[in-house]
């Protein structure tokens, strides 16, 4: 669900692996990994380039490697599929998400402490059926460039200040888009697939918590997505009946980002050593995770949504 506001780290044989947007799965080169739409809508930051370069640990330090010639993913290259359903996000949805963060501060006296990426807006505009989708990119690009002026121009009336250079943008795009279009799939049927055909071991990796989902968290203090199980058929286009097990992933302890209710926070010598001790820095933003006590009336709450077996 979401984009690459969200984040995680793995760590395999003491490797550190920061991960935003692309599957974690993708570590172990017999994994084929897919991109569903997401729960709700995964929504992709093309702007960045982030599908062509990203960073990797490798050989004891941070490097941006190039996917196609990291020996380390070249299971992302190979075995990596997105769906045609995604939407896209382009940076006016950023610029935007800025914008609208300013003038809830400046009009509220607080913000909602979003990442800025643009997660907001591009919900919006799917919901207002304007956005674009990875369908429209990579099947007639002509036809999207008109749509995309159309939004570009929509966003630029909005807010006035906002500067898009829309050409130079669709430049972009198009090489963006030879560049992913082979490893572009129909979503239902690649799914339909792998439940009917042989049997496979199918993981479902979600980013946030279950109490930033749109619907059944802390609102307004959440995420623009559905984070809970329910976004698995919604965002795969598979059925419910093949759920199987639901793993709840909990920490010893609590921990925030941002604004938002948080009961059990230790905002003290007590939070200040967990924050410490368990290098609770937001992947995406860097900044400090909030920690407090787990917080059990909320894990049962989870539990009530998403229903755990294990």
């Amino acid at each position: 669900q979401g984009g690459n506001n969200a984040g995680h780290t793995v760590v395999v044989d003491a490797v550190e692996y920061d991960f935003h947007l692309l599957p974690s799965g993708i570590i172990n080169p017999k994994v084929t990994a897919f991109i569903g739409k997401g729960e709700k809508t995964l929504v992709i930051l093309f702007a960045s380039l982030q599908h062509v370069y990203y960073f990797f640990y490798i050989d004891k330090q941070w490097a941006r490697v190039d996917l196609k010639k990291s020996l380390l993913i070249w299971s992302f290259v190979s075995h990596k599929f997105s769906t045609y359903f995604i939407f896209l996000v382009f940076d006016f949805h950023q610029a935007a998400d800025g914008i609208q963060e300013q003038q809830r501060q400046e009009q509220a006296g607080k913000n909602l402490g979003t990442t800025k990426k643009g997660i907001g807006p591009v919900y919006s505009s799917k919901a207002a059926r304007s956005g674009l989708r990875m369908c429209d990119l990579v099947s007639d690009f002509d036809e999207f460039s008109e749509r995309f002026k159309v939004l570009a121009n929509q966003y630029k009336a909005i807010y006035p200040t906002l500067k898009i250079d829309i050409d130079g943008e669709l430049e972009k795009l198009k090489g963006y888009m030879e560049k992913v279009k082979p490893m572009v799939r129909d979503g239902v049927y690649f799914m339909y697939e792998a439940l009917h055909g042989p049997p496979k071991k199918i993981l479902v990796e979600g980013a946030n918590a279950a109490l930033l989902d749109i619907d059944f968290g802390t609102y307004p203090f959440v995420t623009s997505s559905n984070c809970t199980v329910g976004g698995v058929c919604t965002g795969l286009g598979m059925p419910p009946q093949n759920v199987g097990e639901v793993y709840g992933v909990v920490k010893a302890y609590t921990t925030r980002v941002g604004i938002g209710a948080f009961p059990t926070e230790q905002d003290n010598e007590i939070g200040e050593l967990l924050q410490l001790r368990g290098k609770e820095f937001g992947v995406t933003t860097g900044r400090k995770r909030r920690c407090g006590w787990l917080d059990l009336v909320s894990l049962r709450y989870a539990y009530m949504i998403n229903g755990f077996t294990a």
